[in-house]
């Protein structure tokens, strides 16, 4: 973890309401594993106050980070208006990311909108898995551009929930049919997303035996474990014990989440 000088070098809106912004860390190698996110102080002065959280969506040959955003706040307001130039100060690359699957074993990954961030880095990184990635939107209108991914070798299927695009329903009955059609074949899925959407998830693999891997979203003013605020409840705990979104993950196995508390 690391405090680090940036500046924007895009930012551009891929879908309504939703940008990717490139950030080139000057004179200093960005080194993340899939799935980890940075926390961006997107003001100097004390509004917003706190960092935000984000995942990262990739990283490029020119030390460029990608960020995917979606403007729901103050923060991602700012954001938005941010043209290139702009100085942001990074702390990160932080939280633990996806365990990349082993040799042979087909993988899924399973998006909700937004959720795709951290997938389209991990599909970067396994394309020779010929993963599946599986997104789904309530619509047409909300399909995310993400064209100008180097994504060859990853089979890309959309769901939308009323019918305008791909397949019509929801992306978890989506997943149910793929591995209905796959069989007994070896299979992995990560997935991230609203949490309802991967509580089913979840609730598929564990039904047919498949190892799930989950990145959690959270609220967070620190993200290194200092604060307590993005706890998440043990499923296994007998003591009522939590994880901490920043430090324990973001990624989780799917059978460590008690999701009903979420």
């Amino acid at each position: 973890m690391r405090e680090i000088k940036s500046k924007v070098q895009f930012n551009n809106e891929v879908a309504r309401d939703t940008y990717l912004m490139g950030l080139k860390v000057e004179d200093e190698e960005f080194l993340a594993e899939p799935g980890q996110f940075v926390m961006l102080r997107l003001s100097q002065a004390t509004d917003p106050l706190l960092r935000r959280p984000f995942s990262i969506c990739g990283t490029t040959r020119k030390n460029t980070i990608l960020i995917l955003y979606r403007v729901v706040g103050r923060g991602t307001f700012l954001m938005a208006a941010m043209l290139p130039g702009a100085e942001l100060s990074i702390l990160g690359p932080l939280g633990k990311g996806f365990r990349l699957p082993d040799p042979g074993q087909r993988t899924f990954l399973v998006a909700g909108g937004i959720g795709v961030a951290p997938l389209l880095f991990l599909a970067s990184r396994i394309t020779k898995h010929s993963p599946r990635l599986l997104i789904g939107y309530r619509s047409q209108n909300e399909i995310i551009d993400i064209s100008g991914f180097d994504l060859g070798g990853v089979e890309i299927v959309l769901a939308t929930e009323d019918g305008s695009t791909g397949y019509h329903g929801v992306v978890t009955d989506l997943l149910a049919s793929e591995l209905n059609r796959l069989g007994g074949a070896p299979s992995v899925v990560c997935t991230c997303g609203p949490p309802a959407m991967m509580q089913k998830v979840s609730e598929i693999c564990l039904k047919q035996g498949i190892p799930c891997q989950v990145s959690l979203e959270a609220a967070m003013a620190c993200g290194v474990g200092a604060c307590l605020g993005c706890a998440v409840r043990n499923a296994s705990a007998t003591d009522g014990s939590y994880y901490h979104v920043c430090k324990d993950g973001p990624v989780f196995d799917a059978m460590m989440i008690e999701w009903e508390s979420l």
